[in-house]
């Protein structure tokens, strides 16, 4: 059993995970694990992008099947027959329910087997859909429960909670890994070169654009 590390990064292989284990990595050099979540996902590439990026950072990747998630309830991210679509005054299809409560307890599993007391989350407040299980305030809570749950002293950490897109952006140009980015899958049509038009692209290149940087990541 693996002892010595002292991050471990919860990771989708994004551009919000991705900042998160340039960040593990600059605070834990060399102590920093990763872990992707196979949640029943209609776009596989994530997966494939995320060993990329973990191969790239030079940190061991595990990888955990909670497929069981895609069958609790209908949304676009696991079921290809739902259009991707944000309606005014409601949570956009793309929304995953309970998706972020299953794998922060599944990450804390993993970090308390492997005596790890950092958990990182890209969860953001700022630029992000207005997704429940994105709140600081809800993160806060399950950290407290999954602590008492498995009489383990984790902490979760969320570095770009309070951050915008482009300040993200701004920050993993300061730790000199903009590049990563282009291995990077935001695209919730799952295509590479990205389709930048749908929401999450979109979000995505604003961000570049109020940064004044390119996104090393091609687009169509």
């Amino acid at each position: 059993m693996t002892t010595d590390l002292k991050a471990l990064v919860l990771f989708s292989g994004g551009q919000d995970s991705t900042t998160c284990l340039a960040l593990a990595l600059d605070e834990f050099p060399g102590q920093v694990m990763a872990l992707a979540i196979d949640y029943g996902q209609r776009h596989r590439i994530e997966l494939e992008q995320a060993q990329k990026i973990a191969d790239m950072a030079k940190v061991p990747l595990k990888v955990i099947d909670l497929s069981f998630i895609a069958q609790l309830s209908p949304n676009a991210l696991t079921h290809p027959n739902i259009a991707i679509d944000t309606p005014p005054v409601q949570l956009p299809s793309t929304f995953v329910e309970g998706r972020n409560i299953f794998f922060l307890t599944a990450a804390a599993v993993v970090a308390k087997t492997h005596h790890i007391p950092y958990l990182y989350t890209g969860v953001c407040e700022t630029d992000y859909s207005g997704y429940p299980d994105c709140r600081h305030a809800f993160v806060q809570s399950l950290n407290q429960s999954l602590n008492l749950g498995l009489a383990y002293n984790l902490t979760i950490k969320t570095p770009l909670m309070w951050l915008s897109k482009a300040e993200t952006v701004l920050l993993m140009q300061r730790l000199g890994k903009l590049d990563w980015y282009a291995e990077s899958h935001t695209c919730y049509e799952g295509l590479r070169p990205a389709c930048g038009k749908c929401p999450a692209c979109l979000l995505r290149l604003k961000g570049f654009a109020e940064a004044g940087l390119s996104d090393p990541l091609c687009y169509q």
